[in-house]
């Protein structure tokens, strides 16, 4: 049997279990967040497509990693706080986790996996590397860290659209 993300259990930013099988039907956008990145502003970007099409089935994940130039120091309460009130982010944030690594959580060990970054690499390459995720909870395409999420519009209608 092929794995999607609904056989993942995570942990939210205040540390309550989410099972991801409950975004069955929905479209997902996975993305590893830092607070004090050059491309945080993005953060503001997310929020606009989650706001434009979360009343179309949109889901927007956001999984704060401090494995990039220590860019995400803070606990979970403190990227929290600075999400909301830097960006307004309505978007569920996860506990902040390792992506790359022995240590990286099996969740993106699988969209590694599903989707290998350039030149077939297993690695996350930096912050903002978003994942989307069809409604059948498998990975449609891996983006960039330096892909605006406007860029990434027209995929999430046409997944939308499925």
């Amino acid at each position: 049997m092929n794995r999607t993300i609904f056989d993942f259990t995570m942990k939210d930013i205040a540390e309550n279990d989410v099972p991801l099988s409950q975004y069955q039907g929905k479209v997902t956008l996975i993305v590893n967040t830092a607070s004090k990145c050059g491309l945080t502003p993005q953060f503001e970007g997310l929020e606009q497509l989650y706001k434009s099409y979360k009343s179309d089935g949109l889901e927007i994940l956001g999984f704060p990693c401090n494995q990039f130039a220590e860019q995400e120091k803070g606990d979970n309460s403190q990227i929290a706080e600075f999400c909301l009130k830097n960006y307004g982010v309505s978007f569920l944030m996860f506990s902040k986790i390792d992506v790359n690594g022995n240590t990286a959580a099996p969740l993106y060990q699988h969209l590694k996996a599903e989707a290998p970054g350039f030149l077939g690499s297993g690695r996350i390459k930096w912050n903002f590397t978003k994942f989307l995720i069809g409604k059948d909870g498998t990975v449609i395409k891996r983006f960039s860290p330096t892909t605006k999420p406007a860029q990434i519009e027209k995929a999430i209608k046409k997944a939308l659209a499925a």
